[in-house]
Order: structure tokens, then sequence, then C-alpha cells
């Protein structure tokens, strides 16, 4: 993952308005997520949809690994006597 750039990647909320879809075209082309300020401190986070979409199998993914580790410890192992 690319390191954030302060001089490029955090964006104030006023300049977002004014320039937001020039921001979501250059979010789209270069996979770079922006940082929306407002009074100063982060509100929100813009990240390309093809980001968002691989996160989101990811945590799908991690769920289900983490389902089946909860599954397969529940199982009681009987063993056969001898």
């Amino acid at each position: 993952m690319k390191s954030i750039q302060i001089s490029t990647d955090i964006v104030p909320i006023a300049e977002f308005k004014t320039h937001a879809s020039a921001i979501l075209d250059n979010v789209k082309s270069n996979h770079q997520s922006i940082i929306i300020t407002k009074n100063g401190k982060a509100a929100g986070v813009v990240i390309s949809p093809e980001k968002f979409d691989r996160w989101v199998e990811r945590d799908n993914f991690i769920h289900s690994l983490k389902q089946g580790l909860k599954d397969s410890e529940s199982v009681s192992v009987n063993p056969t006597p001898s």
C-alpha cells in the first residue's frame, strides 16, 4: 500500500466540494485514497471502487476463516476406546 502524501492526499472538505469530480477521477485512476478533513480533522476517506471491493473480499475471507476456526474448536473430539 502506498503511503499517504500530505500535500496531495489530505483535502479540506471545501476543496473537495469544489473539485469533487476531478478528485474522484484521480482516486479512480491512481487507486490512491484521499482523506477529507472538516475543521482540520479527518472526517472521511474516499477510496477507489476496486480498492473497496478488495477490502470487502478480504474482510469476508477473514470472517470465513474465523468462523471456520470457531466451528472447528466447538467440535468435540471423542477418541475411540481401545
